[in-house]
């Protein structure tokens, strides 16, 4: 039923320990809810009290009824209900409001109780907040600018402004700056608090809390009392220490160096990486761990022996390093609690060293051989180098040189001497000159001597002070000069009135230089060929003069962009007949010169000369047919004259009187001089058609000497010449022909004994080369004068110049021809009055042998 539920009332809202502002809306909240449940009362409580009236009006009106007394009316009825409900409810309102107002006054008296007791914390709060020993700095959740709450002491260091107390960096030490705001990041960040200990730039410890909550990031700067403060001081400068221990064992640890720290007892506590290495240990800790020493037993007791008087050692020491020894400065401190060590590795330094010393020699030697004058001057201006050429120009002697005269002095002594010109204004253009101390820029300078020359003088300064005096002689570079413009004044001359066509052309394809000769050899006009026309132009007028035009390959050489620019020759026939040789040669300036000479008188006699030529070997042909058919021929008749001459000397024979046997061995001799010369004719036809072959064998040097000696026994016996043979330094054998070295050393030998005096001395040597044999065969005769030394290898020309005899001429030209197929060589040396020498030489292997029938027959030539 309606009245059955109890009217509701609104309920007060607790502000706890919230702030005024929470307190204030919680007020607010709970009169708005007070006002909405009287309402609701109301209207609850006069329907409770409107349904029983209205019910008992019914009930009153249907007994009535039934009672038929008609003396109430329905109607009174219900204004009578109507009337007592609102009564009801009226009196029902009014004592709920009694009530709701007698508790909304109690609420109000808790609530104002509390919204003091919540000011007096707030002012609490913001009392500590603004003590001078702390300052806090609040950043909201929706980032706007950051509140200060509170100061810092003034001899903190920390600024009071908002904005300059922020600017971390120009109130911290840099280290704690940068640490500072990483940290403060990594709150706002990642809600990731910190509590640091920073440093002012006052030198006051600090310290600093960083704490997130949902709404607000706080960062509190305390300064602390004289003990945390001394505490902090501590921490700070551990702090630095061991940052700065940190660094400077990463600095050890990476330098190339090795390093190393020793406890008090002398074992290792610690060693860089470049120590390790030079130990060969894995690392640095197994170095320490198995006691690995750089330095040797001697060098440490070295070190230990000089710390008990000195605690820094310095020296060079010794020690082997990858199987190599180096030189190390070491330099080692002893502390209270041991020792610290460094070694530098100076090999490379000393090393450097020498080569500076070695190139500062070279550079004073190259100085020394330069012509142009030198001098060196230090800072205080004393003469510490000069070279040859320096003293050579001013003609002073070494001893005043090397004194290391001043500036001063040497200008003075020059002018005393009459070596340099006289000024003036001596002093002024002496200070003026001597400014080149004080300058930066080199400057230059112009002498004219007394002695007409022109000096140009070079005042170079250097980085570290002094001045490098260069002096150069140019009066015969201005003398060149003169003589080159008039060199180029005769060329243009002498280049107008060449018989030979001349056309230079530039990179640009323009004509840079003609002359008339290539107007006329191509029939041309002046008016045509002038300085800068196109050689395109020229090439399309000289195509029409010629039937096989190289203007095209003309052109081509002009403009082309070939990398590698060559010359070539060759020639043309013009429409006219006349013939032209031309030459395109490429200039170093970029420029090409094409030459044209008119060789049609040439064309023709060399086409003459061919044909005669042609014929000429022809002729050849047929002489060494002719020589070779009747050398064959005579062989066999010469060899029967041989056997009957030795025949009749014998004396089964019969006697024959003393004018017959002379007879006899005149037939007999001349008879084998000329079986030789056919011989020797043979070999040289072989030789010649190309089936020259060599039997190479490994043969005796001894042997083959001694057999050429015997050969020519007879003849030096006859003439009483003595026959001396030096083979000390010969080898006791070499691979070659033994008959034809044997035919050589005989050919020689004969030579030489139809030079030699009477009773003189023919010399055989024989010796090793690097990696060939020489023979060589001297006699004292009168030499051979230059026309001779020219033709004395050339076939059928005998000449006396001092022989007993005169031969064919065959048998210089053997040997040459032997000695070349065997791949060696052959020289003459000789002179008036000092004899003659043939020396040949004959590889160990012979390499140089032809192959080839054509290949013999040249070496043979």
């Amino acid at each position: 039923m309606p009245g059955d539920y109890p009217p509701s009332a609104g309920k007060a809202v607790s502000g706890g320990h919230r702030d005024s502002t929470t307190a204030g809306s919680a007020a607010r909240g709970g009169g708005l809810r007070w006002r909405a449940g009287a309402r609701t009362g109301m209207l609850v409580a006069t329907s409770a009290l409107t349904g029983p009236l209205l019910a008992f009006a019914a009930h009153a009106e249907t007994a009535i009824a039934q009672k038929a007394g008609p003396a109430v009316s329905t109607v009174e009825v219900m204004q009578l209900a109507v009337f007592v409900g609102v009564m009801g409810a009226a009196l029902v309102s009014a004592i709920f409001l009694i009530r709701e107002r007698a508790r909304t006054a109690s609420q109000n008296l808790q609530l104002r109780a509390r919204i003091a007791d919540v000011n007096a914390a707030l002012q609490r709060s913001e009392a500590l907040l603004n003590l001078r020993d702390q300052r806090v700095v609040v950043w909201t959740a929706d980032n706007k600018k950051p509140e200060l709450i509170g100061s810092l002491p003034l001899e903190s260091g920390a600024p009071d402004d908002r904005s300059a107390f922020l600017a971390f960096g120009r109130w911290l030490m840099p280290r704690s700056a940068a640490a500072l705001e990483h940290a403060i990041a990594a709150l706002r960040e990642q809600a990731k608090a910190f509590d640091l200990v920073i440093e002012t730039q006052a030198g006051m410890p600090l310290e600093v809390h960083g704490r997130k909550s949902a709404a607000h990031v706080l960062v509190r700067f305390i300064s602390l009392s004289e003990t945390l403060r001394s505490q902090a001081r501590l921490k700070i400068e551990n702090q630095r220490l061991g940052a700065n221990y940190e660094t400077m064992l990463g600095l050890l640890d990476a330098l190339k160096m090795p390093a190393w720290l020793r406890a008090a007892d002398g074992r290792l506590q610690w060693v860089n990486s470049a120590y390790a290495e030079a130990v060969e240990a894995e690392n640095a800790a197994t170095a320490v761990r198995e006691a690995k020493e750089f330095l040797g037993g001697q060098a440490r007791e070295q070190i230990a022996e000089q710390h008990k008087s000195r605690a820094v050692f310095e020296q060079t020491l010794s020690t082997v390093i990858e199987g190599d020894r180096r030189m190390f400065s070491v330099t080692d401190f002893a502390g209270a609690d041991g020792s610290a060590g460094l070694a530098i590795d100076t090999s490379a330094t000393e090393t450097i060293r020498a080569e500076y010393e070695r190139t500062v020699r070279s550079h004073a030697d190259t100085l020394d051989q330069l012509n142009t004058a030198v001098a060196i001057f230090d800072t205080d201006e004393k003469l510490r180098f000069f070279n040859q050429a320096f003293q050579k120009l001013w003609n002073l002697d070494s001893g005043f040189l090397l004194s290391a005269p001043s500036n001063t002095l040497l200008l003075d002594r020059l002018r005393s001497e009459g070596k340099i010109a006289e000024q003036p204004e001596w002093r002024r253009w002496k200070e003026n000159l001597l400014d080149a101390y004080r300058a930066v820029e080199p400057q230059e300078h112009w002498w004219h001597l007394p002695d007409r020359k022109t000096i140009r003088v070079v005042a170079n300064p250097q980085p570290k002070g002094g001045v490098t005096w260069v002096f150069e002689n140019l009066t015969e570079k201005m003398d060149l000069e003169s003589r080159y413009q008039t060199a180029v004044r005769v060329q243009g001359e002498t280049l107008d009135n060449l018989a030979e066509g001349v056309v230079v052309f530039g990179p640009d394809g323009k004509l840079r230089l003609s002359n008339p000769a290539f107007v006329t050899l191509w029939g041309l006009t002046a008016d045509i060929v002038k300085p800068n026309v196109h050689v395109s132009v020229i090439r399309d007028l000289c195509d029409q003069r010629a039937a096989d035009s190289p203007w095209g390959g003309f052109v081509a050489a002009v403009t082309g962009f070939d990398d590698e620019r060559r010359d070539r020759r060759g020639q043309i026939e013009l429409m006219n007949g006349n013939v032209l040789s031309y030459a395109v040669i490429h200039l170093p300036n970029g420029q090409v010169m094409i030459t044209f000479v008119d060789v049609t008188d040439t064309v023709n006699v060399e086409r003459a000369l061919k044909d005669r030529n042609e014929a000429l070997e022809k002729s050849d042909q047929l002489k060494n047919e002719f020589v070779q058919h009747v050398s064959y021929e005579l062989r066999s008749p010469l060899t029967n004259i041989i056997g009957f001459t030795e025949l009749l000397s014998l004396p089964t024979t019969g006697p024959l009187t003393q004018k017959q046997r002379e007879y006899v061995e005149h037939v007999g001799s001349s008879s084998s001089v000329l079986l030789t010369i056919v011989n020797d004719i043979l070999d040289l036809a072989t030789v010649d058609a190309g089936i020259m072959q060599l039997d190479i064998s490994e043969m005796s040097i001894d042997r083959t000497i001694a057999a050429a000696a015997e050969l020519v026994a007879d003849r030096l016996e006859e003439h009483r010449i003595k026959l001396e043979i030096e083979a000390a330094e010969a080898p006791k054998s070499f691979h070659g022909d033994e008959i034809r070295v044997r035919q050589i050393l005989y050919n020689l030998l004969s030579n030489a004994a139809n030079y030699a005096p009477e009773a003189s001395t023919i010399t055989l040597t024989c010796r090793r080369l690097a990696s060939a044999v020489e023979f060589a065969v001297h006699d004292d005769g009168p030499g051979m004068p230059p026309d001779v030394l020219e033709s004395v290898f050339r076939r059928f020309e005998p000449r006396t110049n001092g022989g007993r005899r005169r031969g064919a001429g065959l048998g210089l030209s053997i040997v040459k021809s032997f000695v070349e197929l065997h791949g060696g060589t052959v020289r003459i040396e000789t002179g008036a009055d000092r004899g003659t020498t043939v020396i040949c030489t004959f590889p160990d292997t012979p390499s140089g042998i032809p192959d080839t029938p054509a290949g013999i027959r040249d070496a043979a030539e």
